[in-house]
């Protein structure tokens, strides 16, 4: 009777990149539309969320609205775009 060794590969698992969604301020769009908008777009989000991030972009010109992976990232960018609201994304580093 032989005795077989199995060899046990591992598997690392490289988690995908993720991207943050950024919320330019602007000076055409309301801001309880803007609330609105975020709501709808990132479903994720609070109220108490969204005007936080709604008034951060007011104050300092630029927010951070989700840290998510590309695809998603994309989507809430374009979404939040077709709404007109002014949106970027960025590697998360």
């Amino acid at each position: 009777m032989s005795v077989e060794t199995l060899e046990k590969r591992s598997t690392v698992r490289k988690l995908a990149p993720r991207y943050r969604v950024l919320l330019h301020n602007d000076e055409f769009n309301g801001m309880e539309y803007v609330v609105q908008v975020l709501l709808q777009t990132v479903p994720s989000l609070t109220q108490p969320q969204a005007v936080s991030i709604m008034m951060e972009a007011h104050t300092n010109g630029l927010a951070l609205v989700i840290t998510c992976a590309q695809e998603h990232a994309e989507f809430y960018c374009e979404t939040l775009k077709n709404h007109g609201l002014t949106s970027t994304i960025e590697p998360d580093e």
